[in-house]
């Protein structure tokens, strides 16, 4: 379990994206999930599951993603040491960027904030990732990027038409 720090009081929603492409990859998300719940993370909303291609290499086995509208009171440096915790409980090791992985828990949003430190946030890539946005736009659909300043439904339109075509809804 994360120690909590005491300046951290304030609750803040924060949306976090789960995937899996190795093993039973629902189990592995839905571990993740109780993992979370375990260390005092109040899950407000779960979106559908949804299937999409490994990227950057399509023949990886396909991954199961999912976003989660949480609260917590951990800032976000200590909230994604226990992500990455989390990740390496169910499995995850560390191997080359984007390779196949049991568990992966990004913080996609906290507060709407906008923070570079040891963790960036919003998460750099999420407005170009179809598993992100198709989740949070079915918890959020007023959802707007902190930096870019665009709503949900104009990121969603500018993704490929590929990416949009791709993505099943489980």
């Amino acid at each position: 379990m994360i120690k909590q720090d005491t300046s951290e009081n304030q609750v803040n929603i924060i949306y976090l994206g789960l995937g899996s492409n190795l093993g039973n990859r629902k189990n592995n998300i839905e571990k993740a999930k109780f993992s979370l719940i375990e260390n005092n993370i109040k899950i407000l909303q779960v979106s559908s599951y949804y299937e999409t291609l490994s990227w950057p290499n399509s023949n990886d086995p396909k991954f199961l993603n999912i976003v989660l509208r949480v609260v917590s009171n951990l800032n976000p440096s200590n909230l994604i040491k226990l992500c990455k915790n989390i990740e390496k409980s169910l499995g995850r090791k560390k191997t080359l960027r984007n390779s196949p992985r049991e568990c992966d828990i990004d913080i996609i949003d906290f507060g709407n904030s906008n923070v570079k430190s040891e963790v960036i946030l919003p998460h750099p890539r999420m407005h170009t990732r179809n598993f992100v946005l198709f989740p949070l736009f079915e918890l959020n659909r007023n959802w707007t990027h902190p930096i870019l300043k665009q709503n949900i439904k104009k990121l969603i339109n500018a993704l490929p038409k590929k990416d949009i075509r791709s993505i099943k809804q489980i």
